[in-house]
């Protein structure tokens, strides 16, 4: 990796990034976006979730990860690099702008449009592929604009004809994960994915669908037949349940880094929807394994 590779700051073209993410354990949050998303790791190891996919990470690790598939990277806490960082990753994001339907039914793109179609899972790519790629990803940052995009459909053919790859989430997570088809529903559903960690504000999220209070709660309650809040403690209840895979964190760490401000409500909201205690839910994952 270049020595001058670290001190490249985000860059934005017209139709993707390509840029450089240093984290640490504070700033790790699950979370999902809607653009797909290709991640080299070079610093740091730990646990990585991906929807219902729990797996170590370690430099080296490439991963493609598809659009609103919630994930994150837990960060080793003993582990320090010789940076100081907890976890490096370079990585390319991109959205559906950059690969049109017109194109994706060209021949040429079909192996294009296959990347795609298994990145709906998200996929660990290894290999003669890992190194194909990896290689064209850390020169992707010092390249013109236009050289960019031909090199990343170069990526996507090479990831598409390739059976080098290990999908992550599986079959039934697919099945069952949230989709609507109200664009404002989705955009609630955004909103709480990715501020689990706050004190929601109806008033915020009211203004940001331009609604009333009372207008919004009556609306995903109609829709999805629950309550925000209801719904909001799902989504920290499912979070809790990939934490909980890993025997190193505490149910307390878990309880916070699940959104939750005391352990008792947290214990008193995961057995409502599971119907086990955290600490017994842990048990029962780890006779499966």
């Amino acid at each position: 990796m270049p020595a001058t590779l670290e001190s490249i700051i985000l860059e934005k073209d017209s139709s993707f990034y390509i840029g450089i993410f240093q984290d640490n354990l504070e700033k790790s949050t699950w979370h999902y976006h809607n653009s797909y998303e290709i991640s080299f790791i070079t610093e740091g190891s730990g646990r990585r979730i991906v929807a219902d996919s729990i797996e170590e990470f370690h430099p080296g690790d490439l991963i493609f990860i598809g659009k609103k598939l919630p994930h994150v990277w837990i960060a080793d806490k003993e582990t320090r690099t010789p940076s100081g960082r907890t976890l490096e990753t370079v990585y390319l994001q991109f959205s559906d702008d950059v690969l049109p339907s017109e194109l994706l039914v060209l021949p040429e793109f079909k192996n294009v449009k296959r990347a795609l179609k298994l990145a709906e899972r998200g996929m660990k790519i290894i290999g003669d592929t890992l190194n194909e790629v990896s290689r064209i990803m850390l020169q992707l940052p010092y390249m013109k604009n236009f050289e960019r995009v031909i090199h990343f459909y170069s990526i996507m053919d090479i990831i598409g004809q390739s059976n080098a790859i290990e999908l992550l989430t599986s079959e039934e997570y697919l099945k069952k994960r949230f989709t609507t088809s109200s664009k404002r529903i989705a955009k609630i559903h955004s909103y709480l994915m990715n501020h689990y960690k706050e004190e929601i504000d109806l008033e915020k999220l009211s203004n940001l669908l331009n609604l009333a209070k009372g207008s919004l709660c009556r609306l995903f309650k109609t829709e999805t037949g629950t309550t925000i809040f209801e719904y909001l403690n799902k989504i920290k209840v499912d979070y809790a349940c990939n934490l909980l895979m890993d025997e190193s964190l505490s149910i307390m760490d878990i309880s916070f880094n699940s959104g939750f401000n005391n352990l008792s409500h947290f214990n008193k909201q995961f057995k409502k929807q599971t119907r086990l205690t955290p600490g017994e839910y842990r048990k029962r994952f780890r006779s499966l394994v």
